[in-house]
C-alpha cells in the first residue's frame, strides 16, 4: 500500500501499485489534466511510471521550468520522426533538449538545408495532432541491439553497445515510431503544443570526433506557447543587430584573423575601450584591499601535475617543449596554481589574512574552432581574477564583501540585477568527501551570511570546490553568467601553502577563487551588444566628435578638439569637406554620445553647438561649459562616488 506524500504535506495512500496519472486523478480532474509528468522523490519521471513504494510525488504542469525542458525533449523526438518518414534511409543519433530548443543530428548522405524545415514542420504538426501516446519499454540489451540494426540504425547500436553493463535500456514508441531514450516525456505528443521552429543546420561529428564521420545537424526551438516563441524569435532578430562582431567592425574596435585563431586584435578605440574597463577594475580592486600581482606565463607541467590540472585540463593546454631542459611547459590557463607560488614565499602569518590577490591574468585554453564565437569565446583571453588566502572563520565575511562589490561593478556597467547558482560537488573531484561537506558547508553558511539567495545547480562545482555563479540578464533578456566564487580546500594543500596561527602551529588556509567579469573579451562583447554599441559617456570610444560647417572654422574646431582632450575626453575632430548634415550622420553612424558642431558664428563667439546621440537638438554653449559639462558626464560612476564602493 504506497503513501504517496504531496507538496502540501497531505498523503493519498493507495492498495497496490499507482502511477502519477492514477494519483493524478485521484486529487482531481483539473491536475489530472494540467498535469504532464512529476518528480518522483525528487527526479523527474513519466506520470506512467509504476511506483510500488512510499513515495514523494510533485507534478509538473505546464507552468513550470521542467515542462519546458520536457517539451524541447518531446519536440526533438517528433522533429526525427519527421524526419525519417520524410527522407527515408536517414539514421537519428543523439537529439537532447538544449537552451531555448533542441537538435538531432542525422546521418544522411545529402546534408539538410533551410529549404527542407516547411516540410519537416508541416509534418511535425501533423504527429502533434494526431495526439498519439508516449509510451516506455524496457528491453534486453542483445535485443535493443539486433532491433537497430535491423533497421540499419548503426549509430543506436553503437550507442547501447556503449552503455554500462548493468544500465536500463528503454525505448519509447510514439505510434509505430521507436527511439531509444531514458526518458521522461510528456504524457501524449499533443502536450508538446505547436509553438516551435527550426532555426538552422549545422555540420557535427559522430560524438564530437573530428575522427568520426560528419552528421547533419538540426537546430529548433520550442516553447509553451506561441507568445514566448513570438518573443523569442524577436529577441533572436535583436540580438542579430547587436552582434558585437558586425558591430565591432562597424566601429572599428577589433578584429579576428585565421594566423591567430582565437586571439583578438584590438583596434586603437576598442583598446582604449579595453583599458577603461580595465582601469576601473583596477581602482576597484584597489579600494577593496587587493593587491594586484603578476605571473609567467609559461610554467612547467610538474606545478600542473601537482595542482590537479595536468590530468583534468591537459587536452585544453598549449605546451612547449624545450629541448635543452628536456621538459614541457605550458600557457598557463588559469592563475590559481601560480598565486599560490607567490603566497609560500616566506613565512605568512594568520595576521596577513586575508590576503586577496588580484592579476590581470593573461592565459590561453585551446577550444576547438568550431567553438570559438567572436571575442566572447576565444583561446587567448585575460581573466580578472583574484584568489583570496583566509581562515575558514573568514569565509563568510568575505562572501560578503564580495558580494557588495560584485553587485556594484554590474550596476556601473548597466546590470542592476543578478542570480545565484550554487553548483555542488562533480563526480570527477579532488578531495574526499569530508572535505568537500566542509567547503559546500561553509559556502552555504557564507551565503546565509550575505543574504544570497540561491538555486542549486548541481554536479556543476569546479574539480577542487563548490562554486557561487552570478548571472546577469542584459538589455533583451538573455542570460550571461560571469562572476564566480569558488570555495577551495583541496589546492593550497596540495601545492603546499601555509601559514602560522595564533598559537603558533603551521595550517593550510581556505582559497577563495573569485572573478567578477570573468575574461574581459567575453565582458567586451557583452557589454557591446547590452548597449548595441551606444556606450554611455564614460565608457565611450570617442566620446566627442567636433564638426566644422564651414573651412573658416577649422583653426576654432581645432581648438576646441584640444580644450576637449585637455579635460581626458576622447575627441575626433572632423574638418573634412563633406557637409555638416553628412558628418553629424557618420558620427552618429559611429555611436559618439557627444557632437559639437562649428560654424563661423561659433567661431566668433567661441561657442559650440552641441548635439547628443539620439536627438535632433541642439544646445549652443560657451566652449568653456561645454568642455566642463561634457567631462563632468564622462568620470567614470566609481571616481564620480569618490572612490567608495
Amino acid at each position: 500500500m504506497p503513501a504517496i506524500t504531496l507538496p502540501d504535506g497531505s498523503v493519498r495512500r493507495f492498495d497496490g501499485v499507482v502511477t502519477g496519472t492514477t494519483v493524478a486523478e485521484a486529487i482531481g480532474p483539473g491536475l489530472a489534466r494540467s498535469a504532464l509528468a512529476m518528480k518522483l522523490d525528487g527526479k523527474l519521471a513519466d506520470l506512467a511510471t509504476p511506483i510500488a513504494r512510499d513515495a514523494t510525488v510533485v507534478f509538473v504542469t505546464r507552468k513550470d521550468p521542467e515542462a519546458l525542458e520536457l517539451i524541447r525533449h518531446d519536440a526533438a523526438h517528433v522533429m526525427a520522426q519527421a524526419v525519417q518518414e520524410l527522407f527515408p534511409g536517414t539514421q537519428v543519433t543523439i537529439g537532447p533538449s538544449i537552451e531555448n530548443g533542441f537538435y538531432y543530428d542525422f546521418a544522411r548522405n545529402e546534408p539538410f538545408t533551410p529549404e527542407d524545415f516547411a516540410a519537416v514542420e508541416k509534418r511535425m504538426h501533423e504527429i502533434v495532432a494526431a495526439n498519439v501516446p508516449f509510451v516506455r519499454e524496457e528491453v534486453p540489451r542483445e535485443k535493443a541491439i539486433a532491433f537497430f540494426e535491423g533497421k540499419g540504425e548503426k549509430y543506436k547500436a553503437e550507442l547501447i553497445r556503449d552503455l554500462p553493463e548493468d544500465a536500463v535500456i528503454s525505448l519509447y514508441h510514439q505510434g509505430a515510431w521507436v527511439d531509444l531514450c531514458r526518458g521522461p516525456h510528456l504524457r501524449r505528443t499533443g502536450d508538446i503544443g505547436n509553438a516551435f521552429k527550426l532555426m538552422k543546420v549545422a555540420g557535427a561529428y559522430w560524438r564530437g570526433d573530428s575522427k568520426n564521420a560528419m552528421l547533419s545537424r538540426i537546430y529548433g526551438t520550442a516553447w509553451r506557447d506561441q507568445k514566448e516563441l513570438d518573443a523569442y524569435v524577436t529577441m533572436l532578430a535583436e540580438a542579430e543587430k547587436r552582434d558585437h562582431r558586425r558591430i565591432g567592425k562597424e566601429l572599428d574596435l577589433f578584429h579576428l584573423q585565421e594566423e591567430a585563431t582565437g586571439s583578438v586584435f584590438w583596434h586603437p578605440k576598442g583598446w582604449r575601450l579595453y583599458r577603461t574597463v580595465e582601469n576601473y577594475m583596477r581602482r576597484r580592486l584597489d579600494a577593496a584591499g587587493y593587491v594586484e600581482v603578476k605571473t609567467p606565463q609559461l610554467v612547467n607541467r610538474s606545478l600542473w601535475e601537482k595542482s590537479g590540472h595536468w590530468g583534468k585540463f591537459r587536452e585544453n593546454m598549449f605546451v612547449a617543449e624545450v629541448a635543452d631542459e628536456e621538459s614541457m611547459y605550458a600557457l598557463k590557463p588559469m592563475n590559481c596554481p601560480c598565486h599560490i607560488q607567490i603566497f609560500r614565499q616566506g613565512v605568512r602569518s594568520y595576521r596577513e589574512l586575508p590576503l586577496r590577490m588580484a592579476e590581470f591574468g593573461s592565459c590561453h585554453r585551446y577550444e576547438p574552432s568550431g567553438a570559438l564565437h567572436g571575442i566572447m569565446r576565444v583561446r587567448g583571453f585575460t581573466q580578472d581574477d583574484a584568489h583570496i588566502f583566509c581562515t575558514e572563520a573568514q569565509i563568510g565575511p568575505e562572501t560578503v564583501r564580495f558580494v557588495h562589490l560584485l553587485s556594484s561593478v554590474y550596476a556601473d556597467f548597466g546590470f542592476p540585477e543578478f542570480r545565484v547558482k550554487f553548483s555542488d560537488r562533480p563526480a570527477k573531484r579532488a578531495g574526499s568527501d569530508e572535505v568537500w561537506d566542509r567547503a559546500e558547508g561553509a559556502l552555504r553558511d557564507a551565503c546565509k551570511t550575505a543574504g544570497v539567495e540561491y538555486t542549486l545547480n548541481p554536479g556543476e562545482g569546479a574539480f577542487y570546490g563548490p562554486k557561487l555563479e552570478f548571472v546577469l540578464r542584459d538589455a533583451i533578456g538573455r542570460d550571461w553568467q560571469c562572476g564566480t566564487l569558488q570555495v577551495d580546500f583541496v589546492m593550497p594543500e596540495r601545492l603546499e601553502a601555509e601559514y602560522v596561527t595564533e598559537e603558533g602551529t603551521r595550517k593550510t588556509p581556505v582559497m577563495l577563487h573569485r572573478a567578477i567579469l570573468g575574461s574581459l573579451e567575453r565582458w567586451l562583447g557583452i557589454l557591446i551588444e547590452h548597449h548595441a554599441g551606444r556606450f554611455p559617456m564614460w565608457l565611450a570610444p570617442v566620446q566627442v566628435a567636433v564638426a566644422t560647417i564651414v573651412s573658416d572654422a577649422d583653426g576654432f574646431a581645432t581648438e576646441a578638439a584640444e580644450a576637449f582632450k585637455a579635460a581626458g575626453l576622447a575627441v575626433v575632430l572632423d574638418t573634412s569637406t563633406q557637409k555638416i548634415n553628412a558628418k553629424v550622420r557618420d558620427h552618429a553612424m559611429q555611436h559618439i554620445p557627444a557632437i559639437a558642431v562649428v560654424g563661423r558664428r561659433e567661431a566668433e563667439e567661441h561657442t559650440v553647438a552641441l548635439r547628443r546621440l539620439g536627438s535632433n537638438a541642439q544646445e549652443v554653449l560657451p566652449l568653456a561649459e561645454a568642455v566642463k559639462r561634457l567631462a563632468a558626464e564622462a568620470v567614470p560612476p566609481d571616481v564620480a562616488r569618490g572612490g567608495q564602493g
